[in-house]
This record gives structure tokens, C-alpha cells and sequence, in this order.
């Protein structure tokens, strides 16, 4: 017997409105109306401006800086609760904090784990996210986590590229598993083996790398770097360069999120580049930065927003 799916809107903090919407007009449906009070001092309120009682209510916004973002979360997840939502399902194409999942060094928190209890506190019944930096921080949390693959997205671009001599790079060891599921989905669209190269790099600091070496023959080669996260755009600028000295043919960038902070355009501008693409899980205004080009992880998003409410396996969306 088909269990009838129980109806379901969605609603966007401030980061997340656009996505939401391109999320609603794959879903065909209107995004819902969410009201934020701000105050003088800084403070604001959360007020949904329609019904939302019986219904499976999906909060679409990500957790990136500042703070407020994951406040605006929290809030509309408490708000939906107490206004008798059936289910309240977290919506975060970013999970910020999320390089904060372990203790590698005295005396410090574990701020991808405090997020996630502070999200099941407030009362959400399910989180959808995208490109988690460590898939363990799926197990911080004791409700359903849905964990989807921007690789789905972002090698369908560059297959359509064409590239002759194309090459996989992973920007720092850590991230060679990521690299080589970027392969093995590229293989699947291209039917061709796609060789692979590992960055080596020291980091001093946080947001510093002090030494970086390539393993592996990248000359003749397209090389694209597969990574998560954007955020100073040091290391990624500092690859291409290095790359590009031994002989590369072109370097180009893909990554999941586009933190962009600082001096990051004004880097990719000067960089060795030709283009670096990220998904639109954090809002990003291409023209601070032409080099950009941003591909939309709306349709994943809405087709497991379905599956969901139809009870179906997101499996086959996500196929790393």
C-alpha cells in the first residue's frame, strides 16, 4: 500500500533565499513566507507569515559566517516547531564550523559537534547537507543526516568541457579520498581512466601554508583541483602556480563552497588559474570576481526533498 506524502513548504533564511527559490521552481512550488525583525542592538526575531501546521517544513540556509546565519537557523527551527509543524528538516548546503570535527591539539572545542547538538536542540527532526569536510560529522547527530555529493554536479561540468588530457588533483592529502571519487564519477562519464596527482603541503597556521610539492607528472596535462571549501583561496592559488611551472597545460578549480574571505578575489584574479567553479550553497556575487562561475545544486536538492516526502531512496541521486 503507497503511504500518501505529507504536504511540505519551504521556507529560507537571508543566505539561503536564492537557492531556496531555484530549489521551489524545480519542486514547482512557491517559496514560503518567513518574516526577521531586526532590532537596534542587533538582536532579531523569526515569524512564518503562513501555516504551517501538519506540514513537513524544509529551513533552507546555510551556517556560513557570520554567526547570525546559524542564529537564523535555530530560530526558524524553533519557530516551526512551536507552531505545530509535523516535521522540521534542516536544509544546510553549508555546514559551517564543520573544520572545527576533532581535537587535534589541547584545550580547544569541537565546534562542528556543539552546531550539531544546538541544531537537534532547537528541534529540527532531519538535516540535508552537502559536502560535509569530514563525513564523520554525519555521526554527531542522532537524527537522520542526508548527505549529498556536490562531485554529482560539479564533474558533469567538467566533462562537458572536453578536455583531451585531463587530470585530477587533490589539493593536500587529506582531501586525495575526495579527489579520487572525483575520478571515479568522471570515469563514469567519460568511460576513460582520469590519472590523479597529490598536493603536499605545511600548514604553520591556520589559513597559512608555509611549503607545498606536487606528486605526480602534471605536464601536458588540464588539471583540475577538486576541493570543499574556498576560503583564502591560498592554497588552491599556490597549487596552480606550482603546477604550472612543471609544465601544465591549464589549471582549473572546482569546490563545493565558495567561502571567498578576505583578500580571495583579488587572489584567483592574480592566480594561474583559468577559472575556479563552486556550487551555490553560499550566495557569491560573480562580479567581485570574473574568473568565478558558479553551477547550482538546486535540482539535487529538490529531487531528495522529494524522495523524501515520496519515501524513496536518495541512493541513486547520489551516486559518488
Amino acid at each position: 500500500m503507497l503511504v500518501e506524502a505529507f504536504p511540505y513548504k519551504v521556507f529560507a533564511g537571508t543566505k539561503g533565499e536564492a537557492l531556496a527559490q531555484r530549489i521551489c521552481d524545480h519542486l514547482g512550488c512557491q517559496l514560503g513566507k518567513i518574516k526577521f525583525d531586526r532590532f537596534s542592538d542587533g538582536e532579531f526575531a523569526v515569524s512564518f507569515e503562513e501555516s504551517v501546521r501538519g506540514q513537513s517544513v524544509y529551513l533552507v540556509q546555510s551556517t556560513c559566517p557570520t554567526s547570525d546565519n546559524l542564529m537564523e537557523l535555530l530560530l526558524m527551527i524553533d519557530a516551526a516547531k512551536r507552531a505545530s509543524a509535523y516535521k522540521v528538516i534542516a536544509v544546510i548546503p553549508y555546514y559551517g564550523w564543520a573544520r572545527q570535527d576533532r581535537k587535534d591539539k589541547p584545550r580547544v572545542s569541537i565546534g562542528a559537534k556543539l552546531v550539531a547538538n544546538m541544531i537537534e536542540k532547537a528541534g529540527a527532526d532531519r538535516v540535508i547537507t552537502v559536502d560535509l569536510h569530514a563525513d564523520q560529522i554525519q555521526g554527531f547527530f542522532d537524527i537522520p543526516v542526508d548527505h549529498l555529493y556536490g562531485a554529482v554536479v560539479l564533474a558533469n561540468y567538467v566533462e562537458a568541457l572536453k578536455m583531451d588530457n585531463l587530470m585530477v588533483a587533490s589539493p593536500d592529502v587529506g582531501g586525495s579520498k575526495r579527489a579520487a571519487a572525483f575520478c571515479k564519477k568522471l570515469h563514469k562519464l567519460t568511460d576513460k581512466e582520469v590519472p590523479m596527482v597529490i598536493c603536499y603541503k605545511h600548514r604553520p597556521d591556520f589559513n597559512k601554508v608555509s611549503e607545498m610539492r606536487v606528486l605526480g607528472d602534471v605536464r601536458g596535462k588540464d588539471v583540475v583541483i577538486v576541493d570543499d571549501i574556498a576560503d583564502t583561496t591560498g592554497t588552491l592559488c599556490k597549487a596552480a602556480k606550482i603546477m604550472m611551472d612543471e609544465g601544465a597545460r591549464s589549471v582549473r578549480a572546482v569546490v563545493s563552497h565558495g567561502i571567498m574571505s578576505g583578500e580571495a578575489c583579488e587572489r584567483i584574479m592574480q592566480s594561474e588559474l583559468t577559472e575556479l567553479v563552486f556550487l551555490d550553497t553560499i550566495p557569491f556575487d560573480t562580479s567581485r570576481c570574473p574568473k568565478v562561475k558558479i553551477v547550482t545544486i538546486a535540482a539535487q536538492i529538490a529531487e531528495t526533498i522529494l524522495a523524501i516526502q515520496e519515501h524513496r531512496s536518495i541512493s541513486e541521486l547520489n551516486i559518488r
